[in-house]
């Protein structure tokens, strides 16, 4: 645990600018050789240990504009919500208990901008230790496939540490911003982690639940600096499935040192309606 909070901790400085973390205490407050956040909020869906009983009601008491590093602590449990962390709510950090205990699942589907679980788009935010699920088409139920979002990240400079994200079809909207994943999971099938996101997925587990492809980078000119980079990861699961397809005409996509079973098409990548411009 030391650690890990060790490394987040230099990871911010590093990340998000030391300035804004160590060195300016409007945003961080020192205890000791610590930097902590000004302020925790604990949400508990119990309503007996926590200042909130859902994580949105949460998210809404920090101030518009806030500059301030704010910690809320999500405890164990399923939570029934959708969630939007909006673009004036920066220095957001959301902490579960656990990838496997702490949950967040909702189940809108269809329509790809009002369909995702979580919808991150205010720059600063981390978020540890949870999940996020959208259910509609979770391999129990006979729902048609469908875009049904688990999460969609547009703020700029986010962190994501052992945070899962579930679905079939378009799980991750990678929208757009400079995005850093670290030992997560993501579950899927279609497309499930797509967008112009400029992201690294280092150390992170992808799991392929159905056959499809895994990435649908929006790439959209060569001066585009957006791309995804998978260093140190880990495809697995059942049918078969390409690493990609492009969703625009520029899309880059980099799997590095990476662990792939037999389920990757030996091709590895289906140009789509890009053919003659691979």
């Amino acid at each position: 645990m030391i650690r890990v909070c060790c490394y987040w901790f230099a990871f911010l400085a590093l990340f998000l600018g030391s300035e804004l973390v160590v060195g300016n205490d409007q945003f961080a407050a020192r205890r000791g050789n610590k930097v902590i956040p000004y302020r925790t909020i604990m949400v508990d869906q119990t309503g007996w240990r926590g200042n909130f009983s859902n994580i949105q009601s949460a998210i809404d008491s920090v101030p518009s504009n806030n500059r301030h590093w704010v910690c809320i602590k999500v405890r164990a449990g399923t939570y029934r919500e959708k969630l939007k962390i909006p673009y004036d709510k920066p220095y957001i950090i959301l902490l579960g208990e656990g990838m496997r205990r702490t949950l967040v699942v909702w189940d809108d589907h269809g329509k790809l901008s009002e369909s995702p679980t979580l919808e991150s788009m205010a720059n600063n935010v981390v978020v540890k230790f949870i999940s996020f699920r959208n259910s509609y088409n979770n391999p129990i139920n006979r729902n048609p496939r469908t875009q049904a979002v688990a999460a969609r990240i547009g703020g700029d400079k986010s962190y994501f540490y052992n945070v899962g994200f579930f679905g079939l079809q378009d799980t991750l909207w990678d929208d757009h911003g400079r995005h850093y994943y670290e030992l997560c999971t993501f579950q899927g099938a279609v497309d499930f982690i797509f967008g112009n996101g400029q992201s690294i997925f280092e150390t992170c587990s992808i799991s392929v639940i159905g056959p499809g492809f895994i990435t649908a980078q929006a790439r959209s000119s060569p001066h585009d600096t957006s791309g995804f980079v998978f260093k140190n990861c880990n495809i697995f699961g059942n049918g078969t499935t390409y690493l990609g397809r492009p969703w625009r005409s520029y899309a880059r996509v980099v799997f590095y040192n990476t662990k792939m079973s037999n389920i990757v098409q030996p091709k590895g990548w289906h140009p789509s309606r890009s053919i003659g411009h691979e």
